[in-house]
């Protein structure tokens, strides 16, 4: 993989190759995942089309690309990686399938956080699991800011005539995500109760950015036993949890046996929304209204 260092070589020593171009000076870019479209498309406006690997109703864990996107990604200059499992294994017959395009770790600089060590029932899967990484860095505004400063140098580096316009639209983005992040960070201001129960633990960096715990009902892919079940019900019944999260492709049938046990409710959040902005300040409402209650 190309670090932004040196993909800033490479283009300045070559002028990118027509197979990376759509029209005129439009590039293709590929993504993993749709809220990496929201970045691209923010900063770079109409300057490029964007490929998705993962689309809507995908789950990003268990996917595998499919002949057309395959074939797709011989027309991209550049792909943004961001750490989802499945770039382990198919990134490299990306990369084989089109040697020049560029690829750039869309979430460098990002500092991880272990997955089972925020999330885990007991201390013994904590233990079991400590070396699994939480993939899901989009989900903090804080986060979303070093992933739109990520994709502004690559762009630049790709376009540099566009370099200004690039860096105006960044600008505004910066702008809408620090905004964002005072109106979290205000709803979540005087609300005494922090714990909110989620099925797929995604929302461990939000939760460490507002200083709030995540319970998650299923821990290292792998959906609870009859004891963790019984468990996960007791903790919900301490920490006065009504209301348990769950994404859409995800089964709901644990979910919705914690909630029938506590008298609660399951609700949808999607971390894998294209709207980025729009659905983290809809999915911090949710929390706080779950928490307020």
């Amino acid at each position: 993989m190309l670090t932004l260092t040196a993909l800033s070589m490479v283009l300045s020593a070559c002028q990118p190759s027509a197979e990376g171009e759509t029209d005129g000076d439009t590039y293709q870019v590929t993504v993993s995942i749709l809220p990496q479209t929201y970045f691209v498309e923010r900063i770079a406006g109409d300057m490029v089309t964007v490929n998705v690997m993962v689309g809507p109703g995908e789950e990003a864990h268990t996917y595998e690309p499919t002949p057309e996107q395959m074939k797709a990604l011989t027309n991209s200059s550049l792909f943004f990686t961001i750490g989802v499992e499945y770039e382990t294994t198919w990134l490299p017959r990306f990369e084989d399938i089109n040697p020049d395009m560029l690829v750039v770790d869309s979430a460098a600089g990002i500092e991880r956080i272990p997955m089972t060590e925020e999330h885990a029932h007991n201390e013994e899967e904590t233990t079991s699991h400590t070396e699994s990484l939480d993939p899901h860095v989009w989900l903090s505004p804080e986060n979303g800011k070093i992933i739109a400063a990520n994709i502004l140098e690559a762009l630049q580096t790709l376009a540099p005539e566009n370099a200004d316009t690039f860096q105006n639209n960044y600008n505004t983005l910066i702008a809408d995500i620090d905004e964002l992040d005072h109106q979290i960070a205000a709803l979540f201001e005087g609300v005494e109760q922090h714990t909110f129960m989620v099925f797929h633990p995604a929302w461990g960096y939000f939760a460490d950015q507002y200083e709030l715990e995540q319970i998650a009902v299923q821990v290292g892919g792998q959906d609870p036993s009859v004891s963790e079940m019984a468990e996960l019900v007791e903790i919900a019944r301490e920490e006065n949890i009504q209301v348990i999260f769950i994404q859409p492709t995800f089964n709901a049938s644990d979910a919705e046996a914690i909630a029938e046990e506590i008298s609660g409710e399951v609700a949808l959040i999607n971390p894998l929304s294209e709207d980025w902005l729009n659905n983290l300040e809809i999915v911090a409402e949710a929390f706080a209204a779950a928490l307020e209650e």
